[in-house]
């Protein structure tokens, strides 16, 4: 089967190390990367088949992990881009982990307690919806939160804020100075293109279940999430660890554009299938012979 190809310049959507972020500088919505809705199936599908080939090469070399990362205001689409872009990947070397609220037992160790636990291992590709950064998105908006965690709200400061920062800069470098690599994808979605999905979340019946009141309270406190995610990529965007800013209005392109940024990490490394030995070729053919007998 030929494998298409297509171009995306994915360092438009990368926010570099040090720059200071402003999301209405940043589009939710580009020209699209395909002509036409077949057009995104067949991209889709040479995304997933290369996706699949890199995936055996990572978990056959035994040596690094990727580990991706969705942040995103409610209905961007993380599900349907996870889903999407992973479904030819085979599930014994990927584990999806999504982090709801943080259990009593969570809320008693530090912020990166509970995420660390869920780490790829060597081979494998972890994926995050929503992760430890959610504890500098929603608890900077909702600081009343930090009282579970046993923290003043009335304490949380500029300082206290940089110090977690720095904690979440810190626990990425050590990851990639030990062959994890962290990719992090904010799926950035416009108010408008929102509140549509949300109404089809009301209209149509299959879609009922993923709409709650708390979908509509938190969306009246859409301009404190856009200045606290700002904040969060120019403070955590890093050489190691770079945050990229996919647009999301369009599903489609989103889920190209994400295949593409995983593709080239995963490409970066240079994977391999292990070179087998003279003494271990020598070995298998003396089986061979067995066998064949």
């Amino acid at each position: 089967m030929a494998v298409t190809k297509f171009a995306i310049d994915t360092r438009k959507f990368r926010v570099k190390e040090g720059d200071k972020v402003d999301l209405a500088d940043w589009p939710t919505l580009v020209d699209p990367v395909y002509r036409d809705k077949d057009d995104y199936h067949a991209l889709l599908a040479s995304q997933i088949l290369r996706l699949s080939d890199l995936q055996q090469k990572l978990y056959a070399h035994d040596r690094d992990s990727l580990l991706l990362i969705f942040q995103a205001m409610d209905a961007a689409g993380k599900d349907g881009a996870i889903s999407h872009v992973m479904s030819g990947v085979n599930p014994q070397g990927c584990q999806v982990t999504s982090f709801k609220h943080p259990s009593g037992i969570e809320l008693e160790h530090d912020f990166l307690w509970r995420t660390t636990r869920e780490l790829p291992e060597r081979g494998m590709i972890g994926i995050f919806n929503r992760s430890y950064y959610e504890s500098v998105l929603i608890l900077r908006v909702h600081p009343d939160l930090l009282k579970a965690e046993g923290f003043d709200p009335k304490k949380a400061d500029g300082d206290f804020w940089r110090k977690r920062y720095r904690s979440i800069a810190d626990l990425e470098r050590h990851l990639a100075a030990n062959h994890t690599h962290v990719v992090k994808i904010f799926l950035h979605l416009s108010k408008e293109e929102q509140r549509k999905r949300f109404l089809a979340r009301i209209d149509e019946p299959e879609k009922n279940w993923k709409f709650s009141q708390a979908d509509i309270e938190e969306r009246g406190f859409w301009d404190d999430y856009q200045k606290a995610y700002a904040k969060c990529l120019s403070e955590t965007s890093t050489k190691e660890a770079p945050w990229f800013v996919v647009p999301a209005d369009d599903k489609f392109s989103a889920r190209l554009i994400v295949a593409h940024i995983m593709l080239e990490r995963l490409e970066s490394l240079n994977l391999a299938f292990p070179k087998v030995s003279e003494a271990r070729k020598n070995e298998l053919q003396a089986i061979r012979a067995q066998l064949s007998e």
